[in-house]
Order: C-alpha cells, then structure tokens, then sequence
C-alpha cells in the first residue's frame, strides 16, 4: 500500500467517523452524567464503535459472499448511500442536530447510543470498512494497515471527545456545524470514486490510471 492510498484511506474513514461532528453528540449524551465520569463514558463509547467497526472490517464481506453477492455491487451499493450520507451531511440538519435528535426518545443513561452508534460507527462508517477490506484485491498486510488507520482515526476522536468542551467552546456549535459540511463534500468525492471503482470491478468501466 503506497502513501496516497494510506491518505486516502485515513482521510475516508476520518470522514465518515467524523470526530468533530461527533463532539456535540458526546456533550449532549454525557449531559446527565457526572463529570469525573465524563473519561470513562467517552472511552466506552470508543471501544464499543470499535468493536463493531472490526466486526464488519473482518466479516463484512464474508456475509456478502454468503448472500451470493459481489463486493463490486456492494462497492457501488455502498458508494450510493455513502453519496446519499453527504448529502445529508452538506444539505440537512448537521450530524450532531440529527443524531441528538433521535436520542431524545431513547435511553441515554450508555454510552452505547446516540454515542457509539450511529454517531461514531455511522452505517457509513461500516460500508466504508468493508469497501477497503476487499478480500479478493487487498492482501492481508493491506488489510492490517486499514484496520491500524481505523483505529487511529478513533484514536482522534477519543481525544475529540476528552477534548470536546474547550474545542466546542473554541470553534463553536456554528464552527462544528461547517466543518461537517465539508467533511460532507470530501465524503460525497469519495462515494462518487467508489461507485467508479465498482463498475470497474465488474468490467463494466475501465478506468484510466490518476492523472492521465
């Protein structure tokens, strides 16, 4: 795996997970819990999107060959709600707004929801494990140093969520609310790129190398 596919992929799942969008969410589940809780909370919600992120990473694609399908329909599937996810993201309500919204009709008293899912582990998060864990063209090697990028950009936003008072006071809810956005149209290239990628897997398109 060269260098501009390990940014590429760090930048994908990055986006995807969102760690600044997640900050509000995180305020806002953690609300009713005490502050000096406030490090374990965030910590549980990160290991628990973890474990369901690697779940996927690892047996995201054996379930697809059990179904009978291919992971180039997959790959363009994936690439569709991944488009449809940033247009949310640039279009709608903000991640944070949305998720919150949802939660306020759910327990909150875990970690588990709105934080861990689907705020962190979003269904973007885990088609886009599963798009870049290709069993078929990623050897195993490459497949580790995805699964090392995962658990860097959770790393990220660990820190986001430890970190989340001084940065939302610092950029405020207006200033999270845009970084979403363009997060949003970053998402909505590599979703384009990845319904491409899929047609090209099936013979469908041949794709000419970057640059050319």
């Amino acid at each position: 795996m060269d260098l501009q596919t390990i940014i590429r992929e760090f930048v994908t799942l990055f986006v995807v997970i969102d760690p600044i969008g997640t900050i509000p969410v995180f305020l806002f589940a953690a609300a009713g819990v005490s502050p000096r809780l406030h490090k374990a909370f965030a910590i549980r919600a990160v290991l628990t999107a973890a474990a369901v992120l690697l779940v996927f990473m690892i047996g995201g694609q054996f379930l697809l060959e059990a179904l009978g399908l291919r992971l180039g329909t997959f790959q363009i599937a994936g690439g569709i709600v991944l488009f449809l996810f940033a247009l949310s993201m640039i279009f709608g309500d903000s991640k944070a707004e949305h998720d919150i919204e949802e939660a306020t009709n759910e327990d909150l008293s875990g970690a588990v929801f709105p934080l861990a899912i689907p705020s962190i582990a979003s269904p973007g998060a885990m088609l886009a494990v599963v798009i870049l864990t290709d069993n078929h063209g990623t050897s195993i090697g490459n497949q580790a140093i995805t699964a090392v990028l995962l658990l860097a950009v959770l790393s990220v936003t660990l820190v986001a969520l430890l970190l989340a008072g001084h940065i939302l006071r610092l950029i405020g809810k207006g200033g999270a609310n845009v970084v979403s956005r363009v997060m949003g149209m970053i998402l909505a290239t590599v979703a384009v790129d990845s319904v491409l990628v899929g047609l090209e897997t099936m013979g469908v398109l041949h794709l000419s190398p970057a640059g050319m």
